[in-house]
């Protein structure tokens, strides 16, 4: 049962509560739902909203995003433009309104898309705590979460160059779907071949992953149909599907190496 709400008008105060036990949220579009189920463990929330760690911040081709930044606003930011689209695959106006950027890190897949852009991107996680910030790659967030008493503040990240960002993401509906393969990639070439590759994939496991596999083979290669394919099935050993309302397991690793050729070809 909750017993108090926090809404902390300062990042210190926050991490004060939180070293106390409180459960930290964003727009509590996760947190709430557990607590109506009367699955949640913590007796006190702790509201990001008036913490000043909501916004965003562009200094050259480095953006920095509050934790508590809503997916609406990042459909609203000319800067980051490049994740419209992304944007709207997920959830609902209603919910993008709520759901935080910081939050969405620990949503369970197949939700979390904006974290599988995150992973993609590479960015990098700041952290408040009772050990003082620091920061993390946002890899390591995704894998092993944040200590006890610890929140996320911020992301930070660098644009991708023009030309240089795929996403999609295979849904039940065209709306308000969670994802049955979700890829996002930042994939560089010169001379019709493939110089780096970075590829996250949701939905595909308990986690966002990286696709290291299809990365691998993809470098030095060209960006083509039959490469593609081969591509895919290789990322079949990074992940680890499961059965849900969605999709099984079986039709998630069938239906991978379809989405990544449809991600990185359109």
């Amino acid at each position: 049962m909750i017993t108090a709400v926090r809404v902390p008008d300062s990042v210190a105060a926050a991490a004060t509560y939180a070293a106390a036990g409180g459960r930290v949220m964003g727009g509590g579009t996760i947190v709430m739902a557990q607590v109506n189920s009367g699955s949640l463990a913590e007796t006190e929330l702790i509201s990001l909203r008036k913490a000043g760690v909501s916004g965003i911040r562009v200094d050259g081709r480095v953006v920095r995003i509050g934790a508590a930044t809503t997916f609406a606003d990042i459909e609203r930011s000319p800067e980051l433009a490049f994740l419209h689209a992304a944007m709207r695959t997920i959830a609902s106006p209603p919910i993008r309104n709520l759901a935080t950027v910081g939050g969405n890190l620990f949503v369970p897949q197949p939700y979390g898309d904006f974290a599988v852009c995150l992973l993609a991107l590479g960015a990098t996680v700041e952290i408040a705590g009772p050990g003082g910030p620091r920061r993390a790659p946002v890899e390591d967030v995704l894998t092993a979460g944040v200590a006890q008493g610890e929140f996320v503040t911020a992301v930070a990240l660098s644009l991708p160059a023009a030309g240089t960002w795929f996403h999609h993401k295979a849904m039940r509906r065209k709306l308000n779907s969670a994802a049955i393969v979700a890829v996002a990639a930042v994939v560089d070439t010169a001379d019709g071949v493939v110089t780096s590759a970075r590829i996250a994939l949701g939905g595909v496991a308990p986690r966002p992953v990286r696709a290291v596999s299809a990365e691998r083979l993809l470098t030095g290669r060209p960006l083509e149909h039959d490469v593609l394919n081969e591509a895919g099935r290789a990322a079949r050993a990074d992940i680890a599907p499961f059965d849900d309302a969605y999709a099984s397991a079986w039709y998630r690793r069938r239906v991978l190496p379809v989405h990544l050729r449809r991600a990185l070809l359109g």
